[in-house]
């Protein structure tokens, strides 16, 4: 039996120093400095209790430690509808090199998540890159920081805890170390104050007629304008306001019936707002509106006329095919490359903004398949002179199944143009990818 035992402690210690090289263990970190739940200064460094167990393979029980964490966010006063950034940062890991045996640079891959409290409540989920420093033998693992997002909801005070984390290690093995908070909540790191981005502006007009002659008088009706409010009735031609306006009273449940003469020939529609000038937030409209010239033609003249009619929303690719490039196995990588420029055109006339989004596939290959949430990328888009409106490239960041903007342009009293819409891809390969040919395919729409 004494021969036995010592050949299974042989055999424990050459597994641990294999592993040593190959997956993280952890080690406790002392105890605890702040209980679990307590709160903190905005920003700030926590302590809380962590559960820790190591790869079933390391042979190493769960460790109870202590993790030392920090929240970050972009932007500490949002708006109700705002997207903030959160970065999680482990300043100090629970956890150790068991062996003396030290690790290779990048090969850990942390994911987490971040509690929110308060005014919001949920998890974000957070990830690294694959990124560390060398981590000598029974030496500390080094801090890491992972990122994700979340939109705000509600107004308020929202507070943001460290939550569980995991460390994936991508050398020889594919191995977790999962790390639990023992007492959730964390302590609060960070906190966040929301403010109510205000009531949408319903504001409606209608026009009794979508035509008339100089000096008609065209009835205008309204709804949902502030009970009892001065409104201003006004000609619009193009994005100018002309001479032509009158005013009406807005009766106890905010609507109205007024009537507006239109003398001036160039105008295209009407608007209405409340008060003396235009708010884009106390007004509406404008609803279309088209001055007829019928002024008789004087003798030996010819009145010529022309029609300028509403074209299409559309868009054209200069392409159909991107390749990425190659990723080592084993390694695994980021693969990059450039969108095929993507050409929008709007020539529709009217008031109306446009929106172009895009959603991919999984990644499939022989036998195995990469995520769709593994593509991102970053857009650019480029208005042509001349255009009425003005394009927005869609934010930075993960495409996935569900989509994301890549551009748009927002409603306005005159829209349309053309515009030339570009983004940078980049596609994280797992390390286990097996080699092959993979292949996604992105879709576009146009609305």
């Amino acid at each position: 039996m004494g021969s036995i035992s010592r050949r299974g402690v042989v055999r424990r210690r050459r597994l641990a120093a294999f592993l040593g090289a190959t997956a993280l263990a952890v080690t406790a970190q002392g105890a605890l400095t702040a209980p679990a739940g307590a709160a903190s200064t905005r920003s700030a460094d926590v302590d809380f209790a962590t559960h820790c167990v190591p790869p079933p393979i390391a042979g190493i029980p769960p460790i109870d430690g202590t993790t030392t964490a920090r929240i970050a966010v972009d932007n500490a006063t949002p708006k109700v509808g705002d997207t903030v950034t959160v970065t999680y940062t482990v300043v100090k890991p629970a956890a150790s090199n068991p062996t003396d045996l030290a690790l290779p640079a990048d090969i850990m891959t942390p994911t987490g998540k971040v509690t929110l409290g308060g005014a919001q409540t949920g998890d974000i989920r957070v990830a690294g890159p694959k990124k560390n420093d060398p981590v000598p033998g029974r030496g500390p693992f080094p801090s890491f920081s992972m990122t994700g997002t979340f939109t705000v909801t509600s107004p308020g005070a929202i507070t943001l805890s460290p939550g569980d984390y995991n460390i994936h290690t991508s050398y020889i093995l594919e191995l977790d170390t999962p790390c639990t908070v023992t007492n959730p909540p964390a302590p609060v790191s960070e906190t966040v104050t929301a403010t109510d981005a205000g009531q949408p502006n319903t504001r409606a007009i209608s026009l009794g007629s979508a035509s008339g002659s100089p000096g008609a008088r065209v009835t205008v009706t309204g709804g949902d304008f502030t009970p009892g409010a001065r409104v201003t009735l006004a000609g619009r031609a193009g994005t100018a306001q002309t001479a032509d306006t009158a005013t009406v009273t807005a009766d106890g449940q905010g609507a109205f019936s007024g009537a507006l003469t239109v003398n001036d020939r160039a105008t295209t529609g009407v608007v209405a707002y409340e008060g003396d000038s235009w708010s884009d937030s106390k007004g509406t409209g404008p609803a279309a509106y088209v001055v007829i010239d019928d002024t008789p033609v004087p003798g030996d003249s010819q009145k010529i006329t022309v029609r300028v009619t509403a074209g299409t929303l559309s868009m054209s690719q200069a392409g159909d095919t991107v390749d990425l490039g190659s990723v080592e196995s084993g390694s695994g990588g980021t693969a990059d490359g450039d969108l095929r420029t993507v050409t929008v055109k709007d020539h529709r006339g009217g008031t109306a903004g446009w929106s172009l989004t895009g959603k991919v596939t999984d990644f499939t290959g022989p036998g195995a398949s990469i995520p769709a949430s593994k593509l991102s990328w970053t857009p650019a888009c480029a208005t042509e002179q001349g255009s009425p409106s003005t394009c927005q490239a869609g934010s930075a960041g993960p495409v996935g199944s569900a989509g994301a903007t890549l551009a748009s342009a927002p409603d306005g009293t005159r829209t349309g143009g053309e515009f030339t819409v570009d983004a940078k891809l980049a596609l994280e390969v797992p390390a286990a990818t097996p080699p092959g040919s993979y292949a996604g395919v992105l879709t576009l729409t146009l609305t």
